[in-house]
């Protein structure tokens, strides 16, 4: 058996069986730590819609209060005065027409895409390849705004964007293991009040059905929820 399995099957037989409060969860998942990088943690939730169903999507982002731990790239769409204030925000690249084709010619190593409204009929037909990634801006997710500069702000200070999947599973990066046990705790807070608060109106029944944790090279924890 290869060695990374092993560590995995070891640390799942030291899994807990049962649902943890949310500090005891991330107490659990930091003793699982033994590698020699710093793992993200990632929460997942299951959520008691239908996704085939328009009025029941959950989408949406969230600064968390600590941040992410992670740069991430930005890259924006925009001209004249909001191309500038793009780039005295920190945006990694701006441009128009010349972005969308190195992108087209298969670039996309970047975390987020923002883009000023005026700028969709150049951003549009980058759907089928931005749009698999999770990359396409969008109103909804706030990545096409007017506010190009105060966008961009947020997204370096650790901003999250996500949307549940087909199965109705939302998953979202909350942190890196190095985090205090508070941090990671406030972080996660402010995930799951972010996704009660924003429950469809058409959901009838249990909304938030599970919440699990887990690091890049961990098992989940469940949390009691």
């Amino acid at each position: 058996m290869p060695r990374l399995a092993k560590r995995m099957k070891k640390l799942v037989e030291k899994r807990p069986a049962e649902a943890l409060p949310l500090s005891e969860a991330v107490a659990a998942l930091k003793a699982f730590d033994g590698t020699r990088f710093d793992q993200s943690v990632e929460i997942a939730l299951r959520l008691g819609v239908d996704p085939a169903q328009a009025d029941q999507i959950v989408r949406g982002s969230i600064v968390l209060p600590h941040g992410i731990g992670k740069e991430q790239r930005v890259v924006v769409f925009a001209k004249g005065p909001q191309a500038e204030a793009a780039r005295e925000a920190g945006a990694d690249e701006v441009g128009d027409e010349d972005l969308a084709k190195k992108i087209l010619d298969g670039w996309t190593d970047f975390d987020v895409c923002i883009a000023s409204p005026d700028m969709m009929k150049v951003v549009g037909p980058l759907g089928r390849v931005l749009g698999p990634r999770g990359l396409m801006p969008s109103p909804r997710a706030g990545t096409v705004t007017p506010e190009v500069a105060k966008t961009i702000s947020e997204y370096k200070a650790g901003k999250v964007e996500f949307r549940n999947d087909k199965g109705g599973n939302i998953h979202a990066i909350v942190g890196k293991l190095s985090f205090d046990e508070q941090k990671l705790v406030e972080n996660v807070e402010a995930f799951i009040k972010k996704i009660l608060g924003m429950k469809p109106s058409a959901v009838k029944g249990t909304y938030l059905k599970s919440a699990h944790l887990s690091a890049t090279m961990s098992p989940s924890v469940k949390l009691a929820v």
